[in-house]
């Protein structure tokens, strides 16, 4: 029998699915991007190919990797099929996905650089002449075996493009990386994600989920559900300022987005190390963080706000972190 914990969980999922653009007008934001993938998709149909060229997207968590995969698929009416870089163990398993696809076929393949690298070398020939060759048996009795893949399009996403290995970063002939969005673009896209809720809410409270979303899509629409929540327990028809603020309260999300961790991971800095510098390896075992959490979760947004920058000695607080936990300001900070 499912629990409650594990309905409420394919719930989220369906909404997510619900809430993701179906159409490249509907993708908010990542202008530049959009226009230079569709080059690439209407030029592969001028010259009538079957496939396009292979594409790498890169950048944080949420900002609409995945999205903008199936929206390539969609545009060029093929079967999108999604994997993940640790799901593919063994070369039989990349030879029943690829002998398996039909001509054109998108293959998504997620975190591709936590892919194994002898996986990484039987999909090179794959990826460049369409073919598999295959290790049979082994000692004297091994013999290779070729076979032929239909053309396909690779799309590839990281969090952590240096971590992608040289010689398969290579093999993409197009690498994007998305950046924040901007406000105006959050706004747009959490007013678009009420309507397909069916939610009301007003601008004022749409701004302040916006500045507290870390201009990040997904914990934009994740902000919106919990504010949601608050509104229907209080029996509200409408979203407010008012209720959307009680809500950041309770998550303990201030006004810049900051939750419980991104604070302690500044305090931990600013109290314990005088604002640094600080080795990410100190910093991680000073907060009971790991090193890959602090890098791929936390860091990236405080260094976006400039409340942290990085030294060759180790990560620094500015004043502007000082400033956001009114703390002290030591002198002769010059950051």
């Amino acid at each position: 029998m499912s629990s409650p914990n594990h309905k409420k969980n394919e719930r989220e999922d369906i909404l997510d699915l619900t809430l993701r653009p179906r159409t490249w007008n509907d993708y908010i934001g990542q202008n530049k991007i959009k226009q230079n993938v569709r080059i690439i998709i209407d030029a592969a149909k001028q010259r009538n190919e079957p496939s396009i060229e292979h594409i790498l997207f890169y950048g944080n968590p949420g900002l609409g990797k995945t999205t903008l995969a199936h929206l390539v698929a969609e545009e060029i009416g093929a079967d999108f099929r999604v994997t993940s870089g640790p799901a593919i163990e063994r070369a039989g398993d990349l030879a029943a996905i690829l002998t398996n696809f039909s001509e054109g076929d998108v293959l998504f393949i997620d975190e591709c650089h936590r892919l194994n690298r002898t996986i990484e070398e039987y999909l090179y020939p794959a990826l460049e002449d369409f073919k598999l060759n295959l290790i049979l048996g082994k000692g004297p009795m091994a013999r290779t075996m070729e076979l032929k893949v239909p053309r396909f399009t690779l799309i590839g996403a990281t969090t952590r493009l240096a971590a992608v290995s040289g010689p398969l970063r290579s093999r993409f002939g197009a690498i994007f990386g998305l950046n924040f969005y901007e406000l105006d673009d959050i706004v747009k896209i959490l007013a678009r994600s009420a309507r397909l809720l069916n939610v009301a809410i007003d601008q004022e409270a749409l701004k302040i989920l916006a500045k507290s979303s870390r201009y990040t899509p997904r914990v934009a629409n994740h902000l919106l559900k919990r504010v949601r929540d608050f509104a229907q327990v209080q029996n509200q028809k409408q979203i407010t300022a008012e209720i959307t603020q009680q809500a950041l309260n309770s998550l303990e999300i201030d006004s810049l987005g900051l939750n419980a961790n991104d604070r302690r991971i500044l305090e931990t800095l600013i109290d314990k190390f005088n604002g640094g510098p600080a080795g990410i390896q100190t910093l991680a075992a000073a907060t009971a963080e790991e090193e890959e959490t602090i890098l791929d979760v936390y860091e990236p947004y405080l260094m976006r706000l400039g409340f942290i920058v990085r030294t060759p000695r180790g990560r620094v607080a500015t004043r502007l972190a000082f400033e956001h936990l009114d703390k002290k300001t030591p002198r002769g900070l010059i950051l």
